[in-house]
């Protein structure tokens, strides 16, 4: 008796809160991120020292070719992470199917 009231009120206090989904501020949320992404794209540069020792050269397509290779290294893990979220979303949208 003892144990099933205070499962009732543990219950009670640990009711989980419906979040209300709002489809304008997930778009919105989206918009920015697109956004700030497209302005960074000038900004791919790496260390300076490393950027002063390529440039210095004189050879600005190795330069280039090891800001691209950079900027890929960094983009993998945001996939990877990215799949993964998609992944978890698709179990938990069939599970409450």
């Amino acid at each position: 008796m003892y144990t099933k009231d205070l499962r009732n009120k543990i219950k009670a206090v640990e009711a989980p809160r419906k979040v209300k989904k709002n489809g304008k501020s997930c778009l919105f949320s989206l918009l920015l991120i697109l956004v700030f992404n497209l302005f960074s794209l000038s900004a791919n540069a790496q260390c300076a020292m490393c950027r002063a020792a390529l440039t210095s050269e004189g050879n600005t397509t190795k330069a280039a070719a090891v800001n691209d290779g950079i900027v890929y290294l960094m983009a993998i893990p945001y996939i990877l992470v990215a799949g993964i979220g998609y992944a978890v979303y698709r179990m938990k949208k069939n599970k409450s199917s």
